[in-house]
């Protein structure tokens, strides 16, 4: 589903910076607990947890990390909290009475939460739904229809909804919406502050939801441009970076200067860079498909027992060791999700450090790459439950070929054609995890492409002609998703996920860990 708000590079694309096995489910569900237990105005007594059966909750909620993401934002930890793997131990030890269910419930989009929580004697209901890439929309609270998506600070009025309105836009709320005639929801930078909402008293009911998200939205937002189209209308393509115009539109979007952008890019990529070297030290969890494996190929390439492949072989490595930190509940980036977090930053990485780029160089490159997962964003979507594995590695690879066009000093159209070579490349390929886990093949996957990314960024520097503009190529990428087979979107109800021997791995280790996802 094409985004409702302007992007953030930020917010939708090079992160979140997280722990889980997958963004859509691990990291969206920390930020749906967080505002649920807002909602209730702290840890909630009890809470039943809904989701149906026909969507890709059901059989994934617990193996892919939304129960352990959920339990940890009720308890108000953050995406990257250390103790996210023993969430379901604390929330216990908090003394809240949990239950899941599996029900009919026709929702139109396959990754909803249905939340129902109870403290102090009040009972709330929260509707929200994972995007991809760990964004969220709130679509419903107690029964009224809203949008909210974490990016502004929230204060709910329950009363004389009339009267509560006019006193929220005099209390300097940024936008006033009346989901009913009970409810009114004031959106800001800041919750309405205590003064205002305490001359309301006998008006209204107040309870606030803090943002979730770390680029904030704000009034009067713009940005210079919303697709690839639109960018090449406005500027020569020849003559500038992409990382020029992803500069000029993160600092629209977020509000913020071109020095804090780069600055925030910093940080991500001492992230991926911290991330690639504890993947190579040695990782380990016990809830894993595969073992740790990027060591082998660290002291085969060494001894020179592999084929030559530059650049290639190093980003494998990189790609590898990254997939094994996310598999071994470490700190990472989803760059745009958690089921592709190698394939851009790794191949990134290594491109950078073969050229031995420096530090603002990378930057760009990485923001370069962030503007075609906004323009993917846009048109699109990252989700694999909504559309398959092409739109989380095959959105990383195009992003990566952008970005390593960007590293070799490409022009902004060259960069736009390699994202156009890479995603069509991969147009129709599905999600079908082995045994429910976000491992294989998104292993051989991530790997597969950045070498997607490596021979697209060259042969677009080489001047071989896309054909298809990138925003065509995106509509056919949302086109192709929503003509998807169920089974092949993530569900592990079709593909490898359904051969015995993925199966046979997910009943051991279902058996091991008691995890109950296996039916």
């Amino acid at each position: 589903m094409p985004a409702e708000l302007p992007p953030s590079i930020f917010n939708d694309v090079v992160g979140p910076v997280m722990r889980g096995p997958s963004s859509s489910h691990s990291a969206a569900s920390v930020r749906i607990g967080r505002l649920t237990r807002d909602l209730c105005g702290g840890t909630p007594e009890r809470v039943l947890i809904e989701f149906d059966t026909e969507g890709s909750l059901a059989t994934t909620h617990d193996s892919q990390g939304s129960d352990m993401g959920l339990f940890g934002g009720l308890l108000g930890w953050e995406a990257d909290d250390e103790r996210l793997p023993r969430s379901a131990t604390a929330i216990e030890e908090a003394g809240v009475d949990l239950e899941i269910r599996i029900a009919r419930l026709d929702d139109p989009h396959p990754n909803t939460y249905r939340m129902t929580a109870e403290r102090g004697g009040e009972t709330h209901r929260l509707v929200a739904l994972s995007t991809g890439g760990g964004m969220i929309e709130v679509i419903e609270i107690d029964g009224a229809k809203v949008s909210l998506f974490g990016d502004l600070a929230v204060t709910l009025l329950e009363g004389d909804a009339g009267a509560l309105r006019a006193a929220a836009e005099a209390a300097g709320a940024d936008r006033v919406t009346m989901a009913s005639a009970r409810l009114v929801v004031a959106e800001g930078s800041t919750p309405i502050d205590a003064a205002a909402t305490g001359s309301m008293a006998g008006l209204a009911r107040v309870r606030r939801l803090d943002a979730v998200l770390p680029v904030m939205s704000r009034p009067g937002l713009e940005v210079p441009f919303l697709h690839a189209g639109e960018m090449s209308g406005r500027a020569d393509m020849e003559t500038t970076r992409l990382s020029d115009h992803a500069l000029a539109y993160e600092t629209a979007r977020g509000g913020i200067e071109a020095d804090e952008v780069l600055a925030r890019m910093g940080d991500i990529v001492r992230i991926v860079r911290r991330g690639i070297a504890e993947g190579l030290a040695g990782t380990d969890y016990p809830d894993r498909v595969l073992p740790r494996q990027s060591h082998r190929f660290a002291a085969r390439l060494e001894a020179g027992e592999l084929l030559a492949g530059g650049v290639l072989n190093q980003a494998i490595l990189n790609v590898s060791a990254l997939m094994e930190v996310k598999s071994s509940m470490g700190v990472f980036v989803a760059a745009p999700t958690a089921g592709s977090c190698g394939t851009f930053p790794g191949t990134t990485i290594a491109a950078a450090d073969a050229a031995e780029a420096d530090e603002e160089r990378v930057q760009r490159a990485f923001l370069a790459g962030g503007l075609i997962g906004v323009f993917v964003a846009t048109r699109s979507s990252f989700a694999a439950e909504v559309g398959g594995c092409q739109a989380e590695t095959g959105a990383g690879a195009a992003m990566a070929a952008a970005a390593l066009v960007e590293l070799a000093g490409g022009s902004a159209a060259t960069a736009l054609s390699a994202a156009s070579h890479a995603l069509q490349n991969v147009l129709g390929l599905v999600c079908d995890p082995v045994a429910n886990r976000v491992e294989a093949p998104c292993l051989g996957r991530n790997i597969a492409g950045a070498s997607n990314a490596i021979a697209s960024a060259n042969i677009a520097l080489a001047g071989y002609d896309h054909l298809i503009p990138l925003d065509e190529v995106l509509d056919a990428h949302r086109e192709v998703s929503e003509s998807m087979a169920r089974e092949l979107r993530c569900t592990a109800l079709g593909g490898l996920s359904i051969t015995p021997t993925s199966k046979a791995i997910e009943a051991r280790l279902c058996g091991d860990s008691g995890c109950g996802s296996c039916g």
